[in-house]
């Protein structure tokens, strides 16, 4: 069975490396209000009918829209995003925020090896970047013309996001990098749909909203229960080789 170490990472950021605490939820939520009023509300909360995991910010931003009768416009989309990365400033600073089981020590693993890695979030940059600050992992990734993450400004699907991330790790090598050179690292059934509409392996981790053996059922590379297991470290630090087989567990 064919073998290859991974040549970039790249992770998701809520219920991946953080728990924001419902933090961007209630942001969006805010910025909903700022924007259109409480009148357009239908529901108790903006947001109430929806199962975010996974879902880009932009979309997050259609399908409220949709959900209350009025239509998607990207310039209202990206002043509400705005709006959002304001009120997420104060919000991520509340109680019950936390850095996820061996998240930290794995970044400054790969950082001291110097192994290339970034994010693929649905975040916009902004909110990535609060989210991550609060923790004191903004560090370990890098921005601007440098940086080889996807963000949610990238596109409203997923697949989007990953495809700009491998476009800037591509850029960063200054080669065409293969999509299965990648490994993404998420926690929800849209990190792997979109890892593999793009080509790439996935490692699933179960420190979301989903069970070890519901992303089982998705088929990834690998699932765990959380990045301090020991399988994924050796993994993800390039120490083992990741199978080409889905669905296999560390």
């Amino acid at each position: 069975m064919a073998t290859l170490r991974p040549t970039v990472l790249f992770f998701d950021v809520d219920g991946t490396l953080v728990d924001a605490a419902g933090a961007g939820r209630r942001a969006l939520e805010g910025a909903l209000e700022a924007h259109l009023g409480p009148e357009v509300r239908r529901e108790e909360r903006w947001l109430a009918g929806l199962r975010l995991d996974g879902m880009t910010d932009r979309l997050i931003i259609r399908e409220a829209l949709l959900a209350v009768g009025l239509p998607f416009d990207g310039a209202r989309c990206d002043r509400i995003l705005e709006t959002y990365a304001e009120i997420l400033g104060d919000e991520i600073a509340g109680p019950g925020y936390a850095v996820l089981p061996g998240v930290e020590a794995l970044l400054g693993a790969l950082s001291a090896r110097g192994a290339l890695f970034g994010l693929c979030t649905g975040n916009v940059e902004p909110g990535a970047r609060l989210k991550l600050r609060r923790g004191g992992l903004e560090r370990y990734f890098e921005y601007g013309e440098r940086s080889v993450s996807g963000f949610g400004s990238d596109g409203e699907a997923r697949e989007l996001i990953v495809a700009a991330a491998l476009g800037r790790a591509s850029a960063r090598l200054g080669r065409s990098l293969r999509p299965e050179e990648a490994l993404v690292v998420g926690d929800t059934p849209r990190d792997i749909s979109a890892a593999r509409a793009v080509g790439c392996r996935v490692l699933a981790v179960a420190t979301g909203r989903f069970s070890v053996e519901a992303l089982r059922a998705e088929g990834p590379d690998h699932a765990v229960t959380d990045l301090s297991q020991e399988g994924a470290i050796a993994l993800l630090l390039g120490e083992r080789a990741l199978s080409a087989g889905a669905g296999r567990t560390t």
